[in-house]
């Protein structure tokens, strides 16, 4: 990171608990060295054990990893990051709209049977990233189920953990395969409209479709680090925090550039 960026991350990481109460083990290395060790491995997509020798040991990297995983540390920080970068951008901290989809992700080896599947429509073994963003193709939420899981299904579970993590939402969008209970389920649970963005038919070729072609780009900008280009974490909700940590490199290189 550079300096500016580290400003932005600073602010924005939760507080340990052994700084925050003065009690505790200290942790050993310093917070930007393990920043920097985590966006190398989800940048470079390489295993924890091949890090370079220049960062700390791996296995101390990885604790720190898998404690902002845990503790929901990197939700935190990812909704603090997401809020600034609203802001800079003349909008309210909190979304009032979204747009959901799901991306099929090709798993290797390393993921068991129990959580991946076949996606009959793509032809593919491995695992299904849901996705929730907002207008600007922040992530609001993710789930990551095996690849024979149904939207619907998924979706009724993702905008469950949207709804009560954003209650301002009143708005999302989405492609067919969202049709059928689940809009009426969004209005009558959620109290939400779950308004379904249809194909036209009389055209034929690609179209940009409106509003569905922002969480196109945001599967683009995380597919971009290596580490998700294909699913490798042995749990789903590893998957998921590594999408997270995506996100957060892209925030924090975004709230850098922005004038002082």
């Amino acid at each position: 990171m550079t300096d500016e960026q580290w400003a932005v991350v600073r602010e924005a990481m939760p507080v340990p608990a052994w700084l925050e109460s003065g009690r505790g083990r200290p942790e050993s290395y310093c917070h930007r060295q393990m920043m920097d060790a985590v966006f190398y491995l989800v940048d470079g997509g390489i295993k924890w054990r091949a890090m370079p020798a220049d960062f700390p040991p791996w296995d101390r990297m990885y604790a720190f990893w898998r404690r902002f995983r845990d503790r929901g540390w990197i939700s935190e920080l990812h909704d603090r990051l997401r809020g600034a970068v609203r802001e800079a951008a003349g909008r309210d901290p909190e979304p009032t709209a979204g747009i959901i989809d799901s991306q099929t992700v090709r798993s290797t080896p390393t993921v068991g049977s129990a959580t991946s599947g076949y996606d009959g429509g793509k032809r593919t073994v491995g695992r299904k990233r849901h996705l929730v963003c907002d207008v600007l193709g922040l992530v609001l939420a993710v789930l990551v189920t095996p690849a024979d899981a149904g939207d619907r299904s998924a979706g009724q579970e993702l905008l469950v953990r949207v709804a009560a993590r954003h209650h301002r939402i009143k708005l999302v969008w989405a492609d067919a395969s969202y049709t059928g209970f689940l809009v009426a389920w969004c209005t009558a649970v959620l109290g939400l409209v779950l308004q379904i963005v249809k194909r036209n038919e009389d055209v034929s070729g690609f179209q940009v479709l409106p509003r569905r072609w922002i969480i196109e780009r945001t599967n683009a900008w995380i597919c971009r680090t290596r580490r998700l280009d294909r699913d490798y974490e042995r749990r789903s909700d590893s998957s998921e925090a590594m999408s997270y940590w995506s996100m957060v490199m892209l925030m924090t290189r975004r709230l850098a550039r922005r004038p002082a």
